[in-house]
């Protein structure tokens, strides 16, 4: 019988996405040969340093200590993002990476909220939130694996500089067998009968055949779009910010366990504490300010010495129509951007990468799995954006012509049905697969202003007194606990003290990017 497995695969690009995708699949397959293609003469992105909580997993399956990698990236904990002016100019609420309060008979905690609200409760509902009450007291502690414990009921991310994480995954790739050559890509190479790619050549003429290829060039998708041609989705009419200058500066004082997003004229800046520095930058809106403008705004808002020149960007906020066309698949910005907002673009890298070992094909990628590969990565990120979306239009911003269309905009198919359903029930329509959980959604609505009418009607069978009682008492809870945790920067001193070295390829076992 004759053997049609994949044998050699080549990546075009280098950065996060490129590394991240190197390490797995190096240390997934064992027979197969994988070469890496970058050149020095291009720079990476790298906009956004800050992460999900699932990055951990992928870190956890490959291997490597998470305090070994804390110290190789200058890394720092994440329990959420304060998002500031996004509902009204004064406002702030954090969205953070656990629940608000628990269900209490069957019955989601925000209905109670809800019904004391109407009643004349005016605290915030992340007053019952323990990773926004560790995040404001600037305190971490590792989740507990009790699940009685109230300590159970968030997770983290990381702070973290990507161009390091993606020397140290060069590092461990090289290590089990990746093979990295210098150099531009000028050619790609096509099969006149089926149109897949044979090869790429080099700018010395250097040529690399394969029998399956990843797009990780960046926005330029010099395999995905440039060969294969694949079309792109513009989503600019529903996320208008197309332009982004970053700078870091030096660390004024000790990093925050969040980060920090906060609204400006025509879009929003961003702050990412590290160990040794804080990642700086403004995302904006061409249509509705300048790149001088934008600087002015950006330089006069940052709290501490620059340590670089600006970093000008642009981009076209959506996705490549198909992420999967023949034998080549785009990872990261090849195959899609969504302004990280919500930190999103380490995430989609890792989803890509998930979702092509799952459906990993041989040497004739049937159609089946790259269809059912692109329906999934549409659905992802289409319900990404409609996240991000509702950042912009749930506000009760004016100041701005910006403001005012994202506000009055049409919405994306569905989504408004989803605002209106909250706004009027408290119902959170849920989703069978989509990265934001519940208490995502109900950190922004009731961060930027959206009360629902109504609460469950089973809460008027329960005396006020009881279910104010119940509010006190979880709240007692997260702050007791608070107290007890340890303030961020000693958490990272005593951890990263505790690395170990990764370099020990583990053994080889089934890969999953989302733990379990």
């Amino acid at each position: 019988m004759q053997d049609n497995s994949i044998k050699s695969i080549v990546i075009v690009g280098g950065g996060t996405a490129g590394w991240m995708t190197a390490a797995a699949l190096a240390n997934l397959l064992k027979d197969t040969k994988i070469t890496l293609i970058e050149s020095d003469q291009i720079g990476t992105v790298g906009v956004g340093e800050a992460t999900l909580p699932h990055l951990r997993f992928f870190i956890q399956r490959l291997g490597i200590d998470e305090h070994a990698f804390m110290r190789a990236t200058n890394a720092t904990y994440k329990m959420g993002i304060e998002f500031i002016n996004w509902g009204e100019i004064g406002d702030a609420y954090i969205h953070p990476f656990g629940d608000f309060g628990h269900p209490i008979k069957g019955i989601d905690f925000h209905h109670y909220y809800v019904k004391l609200h109407q009643q004349g409760l005016n605290k915030p509902i992340g007053q019952y939130s323990l990773p926004v009450m560790a995040s404001k007291a600037k305190k971490f502690a590792y989740p507990s694996t009790d699940e009685k414990s109230i300590l159970s009921t968030y997770s983290y991310a990381f702070h973290m500089d990507a161009g390091l994480f993606s020397n140290f995954l060069r590092d461990y790739s090289e290590t089990r067998g990746v093979t990295r050559f210098e150099g531009m890509v000028t050619r790609v190479n096509q099969c006149n009968e089926s149109g897949f790619i044979k090869s790429v050549t080099l700018n010395d003429e250097t040529e690399f055949d394969a029998d399956f290829f990843i797009d990780c060039s960046g926005f330029k998708g010099l395999l995905i779009e440039q060969c294969l041609k694949t079309g792109y989705d513009d989503w600019r009419h529903w996320l208008p910010c197309d332009r982004a200058i970053a700078i870091p500066t030096q660390a004024t004082s000790a990093p925050l366990p969040y980060t920090k997003a906060t609204a400006r004229n025509a879009g929003w800046q961003w702050r990412i504490p590290l160990q040794n520095r804080v990642g700086n930058g403004h995302i904006y809106s061409s249509p509705y300010m300048n790149d001088d403008t934008a600087l002015e705004t950006l330089l006069a808002n940052i709290d501490g010495k620059p340590i670089s020149e600006p970093n000008f960007l642009r981009f076209t906020t959506g996705k490549r129509k198909k992420a999967w066309s023949k034998n080549c698949v785009a990872i990261g910005l090849s195959a899609g951007f969504l302004e990280p907002l919500e930190s999103t673009s380490i995430h989609l890298i890792q989803l890509g990468i998930m979702k092509l070992l799952d459906f990993f094909p041989d040497r004739n990628c049937d159609e089946i799995r790259v269809n059912e590969y692109n329906r999934m990565m549409q659905l992802e990120f289409e319900r990404l954006r409609d996240f991000l979306v509702l950042h912009y239009h749930a506000t009760q911003r004016s100041d701005s012509a910006f403001w005012n269309y994202v506000r009055t905009m049409p919405l994306p198919a569905g989504l408004d049905h989803k605002i209106k359903l909250f706004k009027e029930r408290g119902r959170v329509v849920q989703y069978s697969e989509g990265l934001f959980l519940k208490a995502s959604w109900l950190a922004v609505y009731f961060g930027q202003g959206i009360i629902p009418t109504h609460y469950d009607w089973q809460l008027d069978t329960i005396p006020t007194e009881h279910i104010v009682k119940q509010l006190d008492d979880i709240e007692s809870d997260i702050n007791s606990a608070v107290h007890q945790m340890p303030s961020h920067a000693d958490s990272i001193a005593q951890h990263c003290a505790l690395a170990k070295s990764w370099r020990t390829p583990p053994p080889r076992a089934s890969f999953s990017l989302y733990g379990g």
